[in-house]
């Protein structure tokens, strides 16, 4: 049943009644969230066409609309079969509604109608950062500044996540086609229906439901479903060898060293070659000490056993200060995988991942 309260501003917040109710528990107060009705979103979205299709993610397709006052939208409208139910709605909603950080991406309304469930974003126009990064005609506009404020950024809207926000947050599925890039390339963290709040108290959970992206997800997370901090710490770093350079950790392949990304780029630190890691199609020179600085840490947030990777509040500390000395690092998670391929994990897992859609096994509670 839906519960529709209307005010004079001709907006109006709907949720389901269990939603409400938990909106008043973590908040502590009754908190609402604009409703948008489902035929001003067709209209703005000009009913889903293709043409406005920005997207389409694990959990249904992302439509850029402009409003009837002439605000731009991003409209995730989720698959009715995707597997993202109630929980998970109710869960993003309730959760990046009560987030306020530059470097997150801001929520703005949702719509319950039917069978129908969307929740609407801040448009941003330079959509998420693997739909430039993994171009070979669209990176070149990432310069090393830019893709090192990326990085900056990404590690910020981490620490306030892990440290800052109302709620302790662990995101469970960072990738880079959850970063999303505003109009000045700044870097905004996207996707929140499979985080999960912590209590100040708490420093790991497990779980049978792993929910997450092949080549993402730390060794503990994929194998025990045990996660943490340290597991979105993992996550960071498998971004920041991809984003230094500018290849995928999914999929990568070298002829001469059959591994993942993280395998290729420890056996070169193991070499002292890490600086042929950073991406040769960058349009600009740039400092091999602070691009070897990047990998370091990057390599440092993958490492195999979870209480050797930082905080992110040491990683941003380290970004950050150009003097602190970094540790040096132990063999990353993974990276001793030879010739893995999906349908190896699909067969010994519960984790599906292809072209960077991600599937879900949910186990009964």
């Amino acid at each position: 049943m839906i519960f529709l309260i209307w005010y004079s501003r001709k907006c109006c917040t709907c949720f389901t009644a269990p939603i409400v109710q938990s909106t008043q528990q973590l908040a502590g107060q009754d908190e609402e969230l604009p409703f948008i009705d489902f035929k001003s979103i067709e209209m703005a979205t000009n009913y889903f066409s293709q043409e406005n299709k920005l997207g389409q993610g694990g959990f249904g397709p992302v439509y850029k609309g402009i409003l009837a006052n002439g605000q731009e939208i991003a409209a995730k409208r989720l698959l009715k079969m995707s597997g993202h139910g109630v929980e998970q709605f109710k869960n993003e909603v309730l959760l990046i509604s009560k987030l306020q950080h530059r470097n997150l991406v801001r929520l703005l309304g949702c719509c319950i109608q039917g069978d129908e469930r969307i929740l609407i974003y801040e448009y941003l126009p330079n959509k998420s950062l693997d739909s430039i990064l993994f171009d070979a005609r669209k990176k070149v506009c990432l310069d090393w500044g830019k893709r090192a404020s990326i990085i900056d950024g990404i590690a910020q809207g981490l620490l306030y996540l892990h440290n800052y926000s109302r709620l302790k947050i662990i995101h469970r599925d960072l990738k880079t086609s959850n970063i999303l890039l505003d109009v000045h390339m700044h870097p905004k963290i996207s996707d929140f229906g499979t985080a999960r709040i912590f209590k100040d108290s708490d420093s790991r959970a497990n779980t049978k439901s792993i929910i997450g992206t092949y080549g993402y997800m730390s060794p503990e997370y994929a194998m025990d479903g045990c996660f943490s901090e340290k597991s979105d710490v993992f996550s960071f770093g498998v971004m920041v060898m991809e984003i230094v350079s500018g290849k995928r950790n999914n999929g990568f392949y070298n002829p001469d060293r059959v591994s993942n990304l993280l395998g290729y780029a420890w056996d070169l630190w193991i070499e002292g070659k890490v600086s042929d890691l950073i991406d040769s199609t960058m349009n600009k020179i740039i400092p091999v000490i602070e691009g070897t600085r990047y990998i370091q840490v990057g390599l440092l947030c993958v490492q195999d056993s979870a209480t050797d990777r930082p905080t992110m509040t040491d990683v941003v500390s380290m970004l950050g200060n150009e003097s602190t000395i970094l540790p040096i690092p132990k063999q990353p998670g993974f990276s001793a995988i030879i010739g893995l391929k999906c349908g190896d994990v699909a067969n010994n897992s519960r984790i599906y991942s292809v072209n960077e859609v991600t599937i879900t096994e949910i186990d009964g509670r």
